[in-house]
C-alpha cells in the first residue's frame, strides 16, 4: 500500500499543499474575521450587536456548500479575477463560514468572564478597545482553547469540499489516482490516515496551550 505514496509523490504533495492553504488561510482569516464579529456581539453599541448577530445568524445556518457556490459562481462575476484562483476563492469561503463559529467561541469565553472586571475597567476611563484587550480577552483565552481547536478541526475536514468546487486538495485526490489504476478504497483508507494525523497534530497544540494557560494561573 506504500506504492500509493512512492509512486504518485507528485499529487500527494500538490494535495496536500492544497489542503494546508485551504486550512492556514481559512484559520487565519476565519480567526481575524471572527474576533471582529465577537467583538461586535458584545459591544455596547445596539447597531454593532444587531449587524454581528445578523451575520452569525445568516451564515452560520446557510449550509457550507452553498457559501462555496455563492463564491465560486458569484463573486468572480462581480469582482473580476482573470484567471478565477479556486484555491484562493476556496479560503474565502471557509474563513467567512468559520468565523461565525469563532465569534460564538469567543463570545461564549467573554461571557465567562465576571461582568464586574469590565465595569471597573470603564470605570476607570478604559475604552471599549481597551477593556476588551486588556481585560476580558486575556481571561477568556483561558476559556476558548478547547472548543476554539474543536472549530479549527472542523475546518480542516470541511476542507475537503473545496474539491468539489475544482481547487486542489486531498478531497480531489481519489479520483485523480483512480485515472492513473489505484485503488479507491486504498487511496481513501491513506486520506484518512493523513487527516488523523493532522488532527492529531491539532489536538498536541490545544493540550500545549492548555498546559500553558495552566501553569500562567
Amino acid at each position: 500500500m506504500f506504492d500509493i505514496f512512492t509512486n504518485h509523490l507528485d499529487l500527494w504533495s500538490e494535495a496536500l499543499v492544497g489542503t494546508l492553504i485551504l486550512f492556514f488561510g481559512g484559520a487565519l482569516l476565519a480567526l481575524v474575521l471572527g474576533f471582529i464579529v465577537g467583538a461586535m456581539r458584545v459591544s455596547p453599541v445596539p447597531i454593532a450587536r444587531a449587524v454581528g448577530a445578523a451575520y452569525v445568524n445568516i451564515v452560520r445556518n446557510t449550509p457550507l456548500t452553498l457559501v462555496f457556490f455563492i463564491f465560486v459562481f458569484a463573486v468572480p462575476v462581480l469582482i473580476p479575477m482573470g484567471r478565477t484562483d479556486y484555491l484562493l476563492l476556496g479560503v474565502l469561503a471557509l474563513g467567512v463560514y468559520t468565523a461565525t463559529y469563532v465569534a460564538e467561541v469567543l463570545r461564549s469565553g467573554i461571557n465567562t468572564v465576571p461582568v464586574g472586571q469590565a465595569e471597573a475597567a470603564r470605570a476607570i476611563g478604559l475604552p471599549f478597545g481597551q477593556v476588551m484587550t486588556l481585560i476580558v480577552l486575556p481571561q477568556a483565552a483561558r476559556a476558548v482553547v478547547p472548543p476554539m481547536m474543536s472549530v479549527l478541526i472542523a475546518l480542516l475536514k470541511n476542507t475537503t469540499v473545496a474539491a468539489g468546487f475544482s481547487a486542489v486538495n486531498l478531497g480531489i485526490i481519489r479520483a485523480n489516482m483512480s485515472e492513473r489504476g489505484e485503488n479507491a478504497m486504498e487511496v481513501l483508507i491513506w486520506v484518512a490516515i493523513v487527516f488523523i494525523v493532522l488532527v492529531l497534530l491539532l489536538s498536541w497544540v490545544q493540550n500545549a496551550l492548555e498546559r500553558h494557560w495552566k501553569v500562567a494561573r
